[in-house]
């Protein structure tokens, strides 16, 4: 019984052996193969050198060069209206009439009195030089068809302002009143707003003052027309800054016959400064943002053996532009920056160029789907 088991203990010490020996001949085998790093895939763009536009970027809002709630001055019962909700209108177009019954009854029982009270002027005056009279007399006889006049006037313009009219030239808005309601001093009626041109109003800092004169260039766009963009021209500049923010305040105007800028609405502005700056430009899918500094790998060949490498090179970069940055610092023009792909790279890695499914790159996109 012992011999058996002296036996079995030497077997399996001998399978031991064996497969500790091919494992440690397999390890060795593993060990004298060298593991390469399979190259990644990426897209490529060159730093190209242009001349762009310098702009300054503010929002800002659209507001009407003429825009008012028109309301009644006087109370009254609404018996006419004449507009429609949405319509154009020209300066003095009439859009309510008020009830004016009980004032033209005053008009004609005050206008028979006026008639009255220069007859009395006239008899007087007659009087007067008949010496029939006192000059007191005369006095009040002045003073009453004097009173009695202002009466007439008086409640001809409480007639006049019953009849309610546009005080500008402009597109109306929704009707607020109803045939038969009652108005009360102040009431709105509706808004009239004048929209071709508009303004449209926006801050920059304090600092660019010395940048900005009057009859500069001005684009606008906005999300409601994303294809469209806007020319106008600054025609004011605030000559006070704002104490809070420092910033001043500027106002551009805008041609627009077919109204698609509507007063209040949200607008991206950008002031074309004249002077043209040269700059380096890459896409800005390219720089990797880092809190030590911002970073690109630049594309260039292999120092031992063929195919390409990426080398990292920190950057310092200047404005954007739409799908663009510019670089000012660590880059020359014409070397091959990685635009996509970067965030699995290192230093040194092996690259293979693929620019099939790289995105487009513009200096004014305009997305399809925003």
């Amino acid at each position: 019984m012992t011999k058996k088991i002296v036996l079995t203990l030497v077997g399996l010490l001998v399978v031991i052996a064996l497969l500790a020996g091919v494992k440690i001949h397999q390890f060795k085998k593993m060990g004298a193969q060298q593991y390469v790093v399979p190259p990644e895939t990426v897209s490529v763009a060159a730093a190209t050198e242009s001349f762009w536009e310098p702009t300054l970027n503010a929002i800002g809002s659209v507001a009407a060069v003429q825009g008012v709630t028109v309301s009644s001055e006087v109370a009254g019962k609404v018996v006419r209206i004449n507009f429609e909700s949405g319509a154009l209108v020209q300066a003095g177009d009439l859009l309510v009439e008020l009830d004016a019954g009980t004032e033209q009854a005053q008009l004609v029982a005050a206008e028979a009195s006026a008639r009255l009270a220069e007859v009395n002027l006239r008899r007087a005056r007659e009087l007067i030089g008949q010496r029939s009279i006192a000059q007191a007399e005369l006095d009040a006889a002045e003073a009453q068809a004097l009173e009695i006049n202002a009466q007439v006037e008086s409640i001809r313009a409480t007639i006049a302002k019953k009849v309610i009219r546009a005080p500008f030239a402009g597109r109306l808005g929704i009707r607020q009143v109803n045939l038969g309601q009652y108005l009360g001093t102040g009431d709105p009626i509706v808004v009239l707003q004048s929209l071709d041109p508009v303004y449209i109003d926006f801050s920059l800092p304090q600092q660019e003052i010395s940048r900005l004169a009057p009859g500069m260039p001005v684009r606008a766009v906005t999300d409601a027309f994303p294809e469209a963009v806007f020319e106008g021209a600054i025609t004011a500049i605030s000559p006070v800054v704002d104490t809070a923010t420092r910033n001043m305040k500027v106002q551009a105007t805008f041609r627009n016959g077919d109204e698609k800028l509507r007063a209040g609405m949200f607008a991206r502005v950008a002031v074309v400064l004249p002077e043209k700056q040269p700059v380096l430009g890459i896409p800005g899918t390219a720089v990797i943002y880092a809190p030590y500094g911002d970073s690109v790998f630049i594309v260039e060949p292999a120092e031992e053996g063929e195919g390409l490498v990426a080398r990292q090179q920190f950057v310092r970069l200047g404005v954007s532009r739409g799908d663009f940055v510019a670089v000012t610092q660590g880059l020359k023009a014409g070397e091959q920056v990685v635009t996509t792909g970067a965030f699995k790279l290192r230093n040194g890695a092996a690259v293979v160029i693929d620019n099939t499914l790289s995105p487009p790159v513009e200096l004014a996109p305009q997305p399809t789907d925003s």
